[in-house]
């Protein structure tokens, strides 16, 4: 081999973003293409949220009650008009869905009618009108609510749901449907008793309708979505998985939720063939696993999956599972097993034999295991093999109650509408909303005040200004790019140049061309 070839070979080999993405699964579209900064501004958030907790403990107490450490709830909580900056929850999110916008930046939509009586022809003022629409919409209600779904709920780019003041339960056909989507928050949200539907018509944006196969019936099914963030819900009693996650997704937070009377709680991948799962990258932080769940807390295959500050309370077969080789990074959770002496093991490899498993990247850290609870660990042992997975830096399990003691849907009570397994959540004040959303079913743009509500303290009204983007397509696509490559490269760098790794990859195969034909280009420049 030419001297010249080997040393260009290994200078490309070391030096291009090619061969370590290659190495660390990242070659596939809309993956984090540096999953380590999410580390590292999720460490800074954390530790800020906590020391100002310690600190809030000597000095202002009566500020106690608020800040538990929880770097999502502590970023918004605590202000005391959040009804009237409720986009703030935006600027909130923790790992690798933290860039999910919702409907930042949009207009507000009012949710006055529970009624869902045609999924073609969709009522203004009903929540299935509202998240068909187009543009970036922030999507409050204005009562109590029970919507029992006829067909699944197609949820549009760029959308909030927030429940936040009311409780709001969606039940029935479905019921969240989030396929070939980007940016989307699901917060504050009882979804339950979700049963399979379909082979019928279902209207997906204001343009269009199509024919729907049947459904699975779970709760929240994520199709090849990305940049999604599902905080504080309540989620029990479907058919199929609570939240599942497949074909291709990423770029998703799971936080603050309860979990409760269910069997397959959560898949995160299609199946062991399906490569582009290789790409998925997801956090669960701050859940609460409670009563009656038997199983995939979650169930993974392929990717990376950063299980953080979650409180396991009971499993009847195990809690986390996963087969095709993913990445599973458990920090500070605590596991509680179930008495019977046969299901103490938290792990499990599915249907894949020692020999291939041992190889697979499963670690513990800082996990309080009890009542006989253990977690059998794989692969590699040094730490640098995680930080890819990594996306928030977790807290000692022994804080475990103060960073979930709200999970679920937060205001204390179903608001008079019950079922079984229904979760209190934690209470946190009430209040009551400003004016500005007075027209059910419409757009009233970016300065609504409250709507109204339970969380929070005082009476609040005015409105917020909400601050994304400065136009974009009809899928906002070219809005969300910029987003990623300026958080990367700085607010001021074009979206349209090619990302560096592009540019270095192409480099790089020059380079092989040039030391391979190096006498060939020596002459053609004579």
């Amino acid at each position: 081999m030419i001297p010249h070839l080997s040393i260009c070979i290994l200078f490309i080999a070391y030096f291009s973003p090619l061969a370590r993405a290659i190495h660390y699964n990242l070659t596939l579209p809309h993956q984090h293409p540096d999953p380590e900064s999410v580390v590292h501004d999720v460490h800074r958030r954390v530790n800020v949220s906590v020391s100002r907790r310690q600190m809030l403990g000597i000095h202002e107490k009566d500020q106690l009650s608020c800040m538990t450490g929880n770097p999502i709830d502590d970023c918004w909580r605590c202000d005391p008009n959040w009804e009237a900056n409720r986009q703030r929850l935006a600027d909130c999110g923790i790992g690798f869905g933290r860039t999910a916008l919702g409907g930042k930046g949009g207009q507000y939509y009012l949710v006055s009618d529970s009624s869902d009586h045609d999924a073609v022809n969709p009522k203004p003022g009903t929540l299935r009108h509202a998240v068909i629409q187009v543009e970036p919409l922030w999507i409050v209600f204005s009562a109590d609510m029970m919507i029992k779904l006829r067909e699944e709920l197609i949820v549009s780019s760029f959308k909030t749901i927030d429940g936040r003041g009311f409780n709001v339960h969606i039940t029935g056909g479905g019921c969240i449907t989030l396929q070939a989507v980007t940016n989307v928050i699901i917060h504050n949200i009882h979804i339950h008793h979700c049963v399979p539907s379909g082979n019928a018509q279902v209207r997906d944006s204001p343009t269009h309708y199509g024919f729907r196969g049947k459904s699975d019936g779970d709760g929240i099914s994520i199709m090849g979505g990305r940049k999604i963030w599902i905080d504080h819900c309540s989620l029990s009693y479907c058919t199929d998985g609570l939240i599942d996650a497949i074909v291709g997704s990423t770029a998703i937070t799971i936080s603050n939720n309860y979990f409760s009377h269910h069997d397959e709680v959560m898949l995160m991948g299609h199946n062991d063939n399906y490569l582009a799962d290789s790409g998925m990258q997801v956090t669960i932080a701050f859940n609460h696993f409670g009563e009656a769940l038997v199983q995939r807390m979650p169930r993974c295959r392929h990717g990376y999956f950063h299980v953080v500050n979650n409180d396991f309370t009971q499993w009847e077969m195990y809690a986390i599972g996963g087969s095709a080789n993913p990445t599973i990074y458990s920090q500070g959770n605590r596991y509680t097993a179930p008495s019977n002496p046969f299901a103490k093991e938290v792990t499990k490899r599915v249907e894949t034999d020692e020999s291939k498993w041992t190889k697979w990247n499963w670690k513990t850290e800082g996990d309080m295991l009890v009542n006989g609870a253990f977690f059998v660990p794989s692969g590699a042992i040094g730490f640098g093999q995680y930080a890819k997975a990594s996306s928030v830096e977790p807290r000692a399990s022994a804080l475990i109650d103060q960073l979930t003691m709200n999970a679920g849907v937060l205001g204390g009570n179903s608001g008079g509408i019950s079922y079984p397994g229904s979760n209190a959540g934690g209470g946190v004040g009430t209040g009551s909303g400003g004016g500005g959303i007075t027209d059910p079913g419409t757009f009233v743009g970016p300065n609504p005040g409250g709507a109204g509500g339970s969380i929070g303290d005082g009476t609040v009204g005015g409105g917020y200004t909400g601050g994304y983007g400065d136009g974009s397509g009809a899928d906002g696509t070219q809005a969300v790019d910029s987003s990623i490559f300026g958080m990367i490269f700085g607010n001021g760098a074009s979206s349209l140049l090619p990302p560096p790794s592009i540019f270095l990859s192409f480099l790089s195969c020059f380079l092989i061309i040039l030391c391979t034909y190096q006498d060939n280009f020596i002459f053609l420049f004579l």
